[in-house]
Parts: C-alpha cells; structure tokens; sequence
C-alpha cells in the first residue's frame, strides 16, 4: 500500500508526483503504459519529426467524421515516460489571460488568471524573460531558440509586410502578432516533463515509478477510490492507496479509464456490460481540439532543413551539436509562430500558425517532389465543435471510441477558411519571393471562401491537443470540482488537460504541468500567495 497513486506519466503526472514526494512522510507511485524516455531522439530536439511519428504513441482511428464525409483519421498521444511532452514540438505556450479567466465564468472558482499565473512562474525556469510573467529557478527549462533558421526569419519579415505586428514574447499576457516560439529546452536538450520534475526526484526512496505498466481501473469500494488494478507483462496486480488516486492518464486516457472503472453514464455502461459504480453522465462529454490545416510550398532550392536528409549534412550538423551543443540539431522545428484574428468580430486572436522551414515533418503533412520545401500550418485556438468518448465494450484493453465531431460548426469552418486565406498572403509577400518556387499543398488557387472552406473540410486534421471529457465545474455535466475531485466519489481526483471546460488558445503541454502543480498545492493544502489554493 501507498498514499497517493499517480496513473499517466505525462506533464500533470510528473509535476504531480514530484511535488507530492518533496514531503518525505507520503509515498507514491507512478503508472506509466509506455517505456521510460531512453530513446536518444526524444532529447535531441531537430529528432521531434521522429519522435511525432514513431512508436512512442498510443493510437486511436477516430469514429467517421460526419463533417468530413466520414473519413477516420488517427489521433495520437505519448506513450512513454514524459508523455506528450517527451514527443512534441517544445512549443512553450499557455494560452490568453481570458482563457482563465473564462473557466472562472462557467463555475471554476479560483481559476483566473491571476490565481494560474503563479503556478506557471513557479514551473518556469526562463533564460530570457523574468518580471510578472515569467519566473526563474523552477524545474522547466524555458530557452530562446539556439538555431533559427534563415527561412523562418524571411517568413517573419513576409508577415510584418503584411501588416502584423511583431511579438517578442506569446505569454506576456498579449498574443496578438508574430515572433519566434520559447521551448521547453535545457542546454540544447528537450526539457520534458519527466527530465524536468522526475529525473531530480529519482533518488527519493517515496517515490515509485513503474514504467511498462497498464492501469485497467480505478477500483472503489463503499463510495471510495481505494487503489488500482494493473497489468505488467502477463500478470494483472492491484496496489491500494490509503490516501488517493489520481488520475493523470491523459485527455483520452483518463476518461476512457473512469468508464472502464464503472464511473460514467450509467445507461452507456450497462449497453456495454461494465458495471456501474457511479453514474457520473459527464464523463467522456466535451471533448475539443484544435484542428490542423498544413499549407505547403516548394522550394527554389535547399533553403530548409530538408537539405539534411542528405548523409554529409547530417554529418555536419552533428558534429556541430557534438562540440558546441546548437545549430541546426537544437532546432525545434516549429520555429516561427503567429497569432491573429480569425473573424472580426472576435476581441482576441483566434488562428495560430507554426511555420517550419521543411515538409513532411509531423503526419499528414506530404513532403514535395523536388525534395525541399517549408509548411505553414494554422489552427484555430478556441474550437466550438464538441464531441465525445465511449467505450467500445466491456474488455479494458479494447481502443475507446472517440469521437471529436470536427468541424461541426459552421463558425469553426469559416474560421479556419480564413485562416488559410491570411497563410497563403503571408507567403506571396516579397520577403519570401526569392525562396518560394510554387504552393503545393493546396496545388490549385482558392479564390473564394468557398473554395476555402471546401480545402479545410477535405485536409483538416486534429492538431493533437485533445481536452475537456473529464471538465471541471459544478454543472450537472461536470466531472471533477475545481479541486479535481471527482464528484460523488471520496479519494479520487483527475489532472490532465481532460479536466479543461474549454481548451486554451495554444499547445497544451505548459498548463499541463501547471495543472500538475496546482493538484499537489490542493492536496497538501498549500496556496501561493494571492491564489485561491486551499
């Protein structure tokens, strides 16, 4: 027996159990399905373009998308120690201000801005900025770019052109304009979350990491979440907790797991064979993403990092990172980004973009024929389509059905139409003249918004920040209070970004473990001071 199991080893998770095994008189243990991050390619950042696409990822085919004339994409999540952010771009960001301030609106006291800021401070060890926003001395590293390359600079130039403003820092509290993307990075290394709050931690004898490990279900008894039922190997185990179960599975896993554990619809349940626990009807409701348009264009000649799919390039820029720790090996890829105003009537922005100097770098992305060419992606950062996750039957390791309704509001198409409107006049600007040969993603013109909005439902794809199926409130369709406690059952909270009633305006991976530090402040009782913690 334990006090405090911990199921997920992603960004929530990792924060989580480390801060809760500072107190050297608690125990705890951390569940993870995939393998520690030994893989070199996570911690070589350029590597991202393979760790976005191999192995380390739980995958789900989508149910039909009706919206989208019924095809069924993948979605992925980490699988692995770190979690997503052990396989992703490093992109640090945390959405708006009115983000937060939002969730305060729809019942989650204690949960604007102000009262979050703090935890991100304390999270952030930022090599550049400091003051009110930014904070210094916490376990992730928050760097500047080492390399930027040439490309990603002209495309900043070809946005001012266009009348955007630049943006030297996305978390100030301002998004709005164009700039250069922080990353979680350390010395030219990935700083993901379990580098960050688990490496420091490894030699605390109340701290148990069990890699390899599936959790099959909460296991509750008379109202209480008592421990776990898991499989290693062949062997299916159950550790109990005298003191709670926290659920950091993830935006698809965690919910999938309370269903599994009879927590949920009750009516879903039974039609499925799982008994039921607690009819929780929220559970699995509210699910959102951001979705993903690529735009891709041919290049005149090697003018991105494509030219190191060559061996003697590779070679160099290795030898490079091996001496000095940066060029093009430190490159995060996703290096250029930008904020802006999807419809006019929105105050704030709602279309982010990435640009990378390269193509065929995250899937669903095509590289292009000559061999060299860059991708200008663009979401829109506060989805209204809504969908759902079920079970598929009663066996624990059968895939869920998800199910994220993409596009299922006309605002969302129409948003993203312009969105890649605002894309393709960036990329005709003069700045990038002399670099761009011809668009190949989409290979035809799109003159009108109808033609527009016909592109964004035949290429539009989830951009893999899943949230919202466990959401935090205190409305009938509410999973956990704002304490992330599971309602209706003592002992049990959930800490993912499944918990969000609505996505924030950006990557996910930041308010992930600032959602981990919080939940260690709610259990230990603690506060920063000026946040509503206790």
């Amino acid at each position: 027996m334990v006090d405090y199991i911990v199921v997920g080893g992603g960004p929530a998770a990792c924060a989580a159990a480390s801060r809760l095994s500072e107190d050297s008189g608690v125990s705890v243990t951390l569940f993870e399905q995939g393998p520690r991050d030994w893989n070199p390619y996570i911690h070589m950042p350029v590597t991202y373009f393979k760790t976005a696409k191999g192995q380390l990822l739980s995958r789900y085919t989508l149910q039909p998308q009706i919206h989208q004339g019924g095809i069924t994409p993948e979605m992925v999540q980490g699988r692995v120690l770190g979690g997503g952010s052990s396989v992703n771009a490093m992109v640090y960001m945390r959405g708006c201000p009115e983000d937060y301030d939002h969730w305060g609106e729809l019942g989650c006291d204690g949960w604007s801005y102000k009262d979050v800021l703090p935890y991100f401070k304390r999270a952030e060890d930022n090599e550049r900025f400091s003051g009110e926003a930014h904070g210094q001395g916490g376990p992730l590293g928050v760097s500047d770019q080492r390399h930027t390359h040439y490309l990603t600079k002209a495309w900043l130039k070809a946005c001012q052109e266009n009348g955007i403003n630049y943006n030297p820092d996305f978390n100030s509290g301002k998004q709005a304009g164009c700039g250069l993307y922080q990353v979680t990075m350390r010395d030219g290394l990935r700083c993901s979350a379990a580098v960050a709050y688990l490496n420091p931690a490894r030699g605390r004898r109340n701290l148990r990491i069990e890699t390899n490990s599936k959790v099959l279900r909460v296991l509750v008894e008379n109202g209480r979440a008592v421990g776990v039922e898991y499989q290693q190997g062949n062997q299916r185990k159950v550790l109990r907790a005298e003191r709670e179960v926290i659920v950091s599975a993830g935006a698809i896993g965690s919910p999938t797991l309370l269903l599994r554990s009879g927590i949920g619809p009750a009516d879903h349940l039974r039609s499925v064979g799982v008994p039921v626990v607690h009819d929780l009807k929220g559970v699995g409701e509210n699910l959102q993403d951001h979705v993903d348009m690529f735009l891709i264009y041919e290049l005149t000649g090697p003018h991105s990092y494509d030219k190191y799919k060559k061996l003697h390039w590779q070679a160099w820029a290795g030898l490079q990172y091996a001496l000095f720790r940066n060029g093009p090996v430190t490159s995060n890829i996703c290096e250029g980004g930008l904020f802006w105003y999807g419809k006019d009537d929105d105050p704030l922005p709602n279309l982010q973009y990435h640009f990378l100097p390269g193509a065929g770098v995250e899937e669903g992305a095509d590289s292009v024929p000559s061999g060299n060419g860059c991708t200008l992606n663009v979401y829109q950062t506060r989805p209204r389509s809504r969908g759902t996750i079920r079970l598929r039957d009663g066996n624990p390791n059968s895939a869920p059905l998800v199910d994220p309704n993409y596009l299922a509001d006309p605002y969302d198409v129409e948003c993203l139409a312009e969105g890649v409107r605002i894309g393709q006049e960036i990329m005709q600007q003069s700045a990038l003249s002399k670099y761009v040969a011809r668009s190949y993603r989409p290979l035809q013109p799109l003159n009108t918004l109808e033609d527009r909005m016909r592109f964004v439902r035949e290429t539009a794809q989830g951009a893999l920040h899943p949230s919202g199926a466990c959401k935090m409130g205190t409305d009938d369709m509410a999973v956990v209070d704002p304490q992330f406690r599971v309602h209706g059952i003592e002992g049990l909270r959930v800490a993912d970004t499944s918990i969000m009633p609505t996505l924030v305006s950006g990557n996910t991976n930041a308010p992930s473990m600032m959602l981990g530090e919080r939940l260690s402040d709610f259990i230990r009782g603690r506060s920063i001071a000026g946040t509503g913690g206790k």
